[in-house]
């Protein structure tokens, strides 16, 4: 394997870092395009819509119509099998109770001068979720966007999912409608993001927008962040598993290949105190890719971005993992719980040979649309946090107003704001 790394050697950091940075590069075509589109898009909105549809998905929606019909829907439910249904409906109220768990109270207090202060949670008016689709189309990623925005309280959602060539996954559409999801749009890329962004004759303006999707999605939502509410910029998934050798290596093998398929810039990598284990390991992983449906992504994103690294103990690794700030952290090596208050960088942590970031990415509760690329230095997982806005709320009494009064106008007049000064001085004379 190329990517193979001691942390003791010299030039580790370095090295290590270098190769870290390999998914960064700006693709300036990339850009310049979704310029192009969000431009067009705010400009002649349903046209444009229509026609890079058309375009990219070589989808006409000019006859079937932007969003979903309740026909259109009635049938994808009737497609889904009664297990299917089962297991959606089991993750939806895993994820519901999860994220209920998350909602924060309102507050308020009376100072010692007798201000009352405080402030009140209120959701989001709209927003959209994106959901990556065709045969990609997951519904756990439909389930893990609307389920904090209607824990929330957000009254009006939105969801978009290209339909490419036509095709969608129904099981989506399950999902999304067993959460009460009524406007469901068939339309993806930058596209989707600029009419969630500006409104157009059909679509709603929403307040903002979150959900995974390709290049073209992520750098949409970086070039509309402002214009719009923006959850995430995110990137390729990716997985730190930490073990020893009482991981089995088929078992730690499949769960570094279980982020590898994903995408071909998916990140998978590796870390151990045992050389002659980790290269078990890679054995292991090279048999599951002559068999696996996706192993052509999935070898292409190990070969470029997967990586093992040896260690001289544990504690190193985590130093090394919150360098890399994982979007998924595996522990699975002896009292890896007394490690935890030292891991500082890391979107979602999976303790034990129990908890695989599979079942997160299903069935536990927690969310799976977390940071990538090192962004869990500065960033978390979606939450009803996302959909939610904290208002303060200020009252002060004639006490409290003669105390302070003068600091303000003190203050004010030190930068030069005379009629700041005069609100304040000017009520001061009526004490």
């Amino acid at each position: 394997m190329n990517n193979f790394f001691f942390y003791e050697d010299t030039n580790f950091f370095i090295n290590f870092t270098k190769f870290l940075q390999g998914r960064e590069q700006t693709n300036t075509e990339v850009v310049e395009s979704v310029s192009r589109v969000i431009n067009d898009v705010k400009v002649n909105k349903d046209a444009a819509v229509l026609k890079y549809t058309k375009k990219f998905d070589k989808l006409n929606l000019e006859s079937m119509g932007l969003f979903y019909k309740p026909i259109e829907i009635r049938e994808s439910i009737n497609k889904c099998s009664a297990k299917d249904k089962d297991a959606i409906e089991l993750s939806i109220s895993r994820v519901l109770e999860f994220h209920k768990k998350q909602m924060p109270s309102n507050f308020n207090w009376k100072d010692a001068l007798g201000i009352e202060l405080g402030w009140v949670w209120k959701p989001i008016d709209r927003v959209g979720v994106y959901v990556p689709g065709g045969k990609a189309s997951y519904p756990s990623s439909a389930i893990m966007n609307i389920a904090p925005a209607k824990v929330a309280g957000v009254k009006d959602i939105i969801l978009a999912s290209p339909c490419a060539n036509g095709i969608y996954n129904p099981l989506m559409i399950y999902a999304s409608s067993s959460m009460g999801i009524k406007k469901i749009l068939r339309v993806g890329g930058a596209q989707a993001i600029a009419a969630l962004a500006f409104g157009t004759e059909s679509i709603e303006k929403v307040c903002k927008i979150t959900g995974p999707g390709n290049k073209y999605v992520a750098e949409a939502k970086r070039q509309l962040f402002g214009q719009v509410g923006i959850d995430s910029v995110a990137g390729p998934s990716e997985v730190l598993l930490i073990c020893d050798k009482s991981m089995p290596e088929k078992i730690a093998a499949i769960d570094l290949l279980a982020q590898a398929e994903h995408d071909e810039n998916a990140q998978s990598i590796l870390i151990t105190n045992d050389k002659e284990y980790a290269l078990r390991v890679e054995k292991e992983i090279e048999n599951y890719l002559k068999t696996m449906k996706r192993k052509e992504v999935a070898r292409r994103s190990w070969k470029n971005f997967g990586a093992m690294v040896v260690v001289p103990d544990f504690k190193k690794s985590i130093e090394v993992s919150n360098l890399i700030a994982p979007e998924h952290l595996q522990l699975c090596f002896e009292n890896a719980e007394k490690y935890l208050n030292h891991i500082r960088n890391a979107g979602s942590v999976f303790l034990g040979y129990w908890s695989p970031e599979a079942m997160g990415d299903y069935i536990t509760g927690s969310n799976h649309v977390l940071p990538t690329n090192g962004t869990a230095k500065f960033s978390s997982s979606l939450s009803v946090f996302d959909f939610m806005k904290r208002v303060t709320i200020t009252k002060v009494n004639e006490n409290g107003f003669k105390k302070l009064g003068p600091s303000v106008v003190r203050l004010a007049e030190s930068e030069g704001l005379q009629a700041h000064s005069l609100s304040v001085s000017e009520r001061l004379k009526d004490l």
